[in-house]
Parts: structure tokens; C-alpha cells; sequence
């Protein structure tokens, strides 16, 4: 699998997602510029996280009108892979790629901690090296991770499958407590209908090494590999 990582100015974790890809694909991934269009040679597109244009406006909201992303509606269309961490969650739910939006913490506060993740699915091309139910740990770094749709939207992503992972206690508990950022329904990460898609805002790629304290996120880039 080929794999691409969009660029936008502000973005700053883009390093962090390369070591996580080439550790599992053996390859250096593609530094794609916002500007660029032209994704024909890539299997995966992955928007990383950041601050794309100093979060100007609401974050992601400039990024999503780059002449990059409607090549990336086009390659999700298509049936391309595409993962959006953090502020690339963000940027996904701005340019309608994925449903919803994401708020201020309910706290108000920038959040940066260790949380743990429910996989509410296995059967997927990022997930499948996960057990459904299965907890791991991942890592919080944002401002704006809560994640909200209205009720129609919220009821549509639980009766197609399309949530990915909720917010949970180690042992799988989903609870008020540990939905730190106040998500609806204590949802972390979400799938396009087709499944090509997944949008999140923990950042598995902080977990691919025990030199990172753990590779509880590497499973996630070694199922992609495998795709």
C-alpha cells in the first residue's frame, strides 16, 4: 500500500505519522502539499494533526477548502483509503467528507493525557488487527475533540456500524468519567458508509514504538499495511 500525507501550513504532526506508516509499510510515505492534486498513485491518504492554518475561524475549516481535499473526496469516493487524526478529523468533518463536527472541550480546557479506546469494530481495513470490544491505549492532544451531530446523525452512525471507537475505562467500561472532552455518546472515532474512511482524535501513531512507552496503536498502520 502506497500511502500520502498531506501538508497544510500549521499542521505539525506530520513527522509523527511517517514514523508510524514506515514502520509498519516498510516505506517512506509521500509528502503531499496542500496544493497538490494529483493522488492517483497513492492507496492512502492521511491527514494528520495540527494546527492547519492556526485554527483560524474553527479548526479545519480553512484547510478544508485546499485544493487538496476535494482530491480527497474524489479519492474517498473512489473507494481510496483515507485517516484523519486530530485536527485531521476536523478537517474531514469540515470538508463533509465525514458527518458532524468538532467542539470545544466541555471543559474548555486543551487536553494532553493518556485515554484508553473501546474498537467498536474489527471487521474493517484499520482495525482488523483489534478484537471487537477490545480496549487500547492512545493518546489526547486537543482543544476541540468534542465530538457532536444531532440526533438523526448520532442514530444513523449507530445503525449502520459506522462508530470506530468510543472513549472508555481500561477495562471497556464506557463511562461520563472518562469521556473527557464530552463527545456525544462518548465517540472518539467514526467510518465513511464505505469504510474507507476513518476520521479520530486520539493520535494511535504515539504509540507504534516501547521506545513511545508502548505500541498500542501500531496494530491500527499494520492492518492498513496488510490491506
Amino acid at each position: 500500500m502506497k500511502a500520502g500525507i498531506v501538508i497544510f501550513p500549521g499542521i505539525n504532526r506530520e513527522r509523527d505519522m511517517a514514523i508510524a506508516l514506515q514502520s509498519s509499510f516498510g516505506t517512506v510515505p509521500k509528502m503531499l502539499w496542500h496544493k497538490h492534486t494529483d493522488l492517483a498513485d497513492l492507496d492512502l491518504v492521511v491527514i494528520p494533526g495540527g494546527f492547519s492554518f492556526g485554527d483560524y475561524l474553527r479548526c479545519g475549516a480553512m484547510a478544508a477548502h485546499s485544493p487538496i481535499m476535494r482530491a480527497v473526496a474524489e479519492h474517498a469516493a473512489k473507494g481510496g483509503y483515507v485517516l484523519g487524526v486530530c485536527n485531521g478529523f476536523q478537517i474531514l468533518t469540515e470538508a463533509g467528507i465525514l458527518p458532524g463536527a468538532l467542539l470545544r472541550n466541555a471543559s474548555l480546557r486543551f487536553l494532553s493525557m493518556d485515554t484508553h479506546l473501546k474498537v467498536e469494530r474489527a471487521d474493517t481495513a484499520f482495525t482488523r488487527q483489534y478484537q471487537q470490544g477490545q480496549t487500547f491505549r492512545s493518546i489526547l492532544a486537543h482543544g476541540d475533540g468534542n465530538y457532536f451531530a444531532d440526533d438523526a446523525t448520532l442514530d444513523r452512525l449507530e445503525h449502520e456500524n459506522l462508530v470506530a471507537f468510543r472513549y472508555a475505562t481500561k477495562s471497556g467500561d464506557v463511562t461520563p468519567e472518562v469521556n473527557l472532552n464530552g463527545s456525544a455518546r462518548s465517540i472518539a472515532g467514526i467510518f465513511s458508509p464505505n469504510l474507507r474512511v476513518l476520521g479520530l482524535m486520539p493520535h494511535p501513531e504515539d504509540l507504534v514504538d516501547p521506545l513511545m512507552g508502548g505500541i498500542d496503536g501500531k496494530p491500527l498502520f499494520d492492518a492498513l499495511a496488510a490491506a
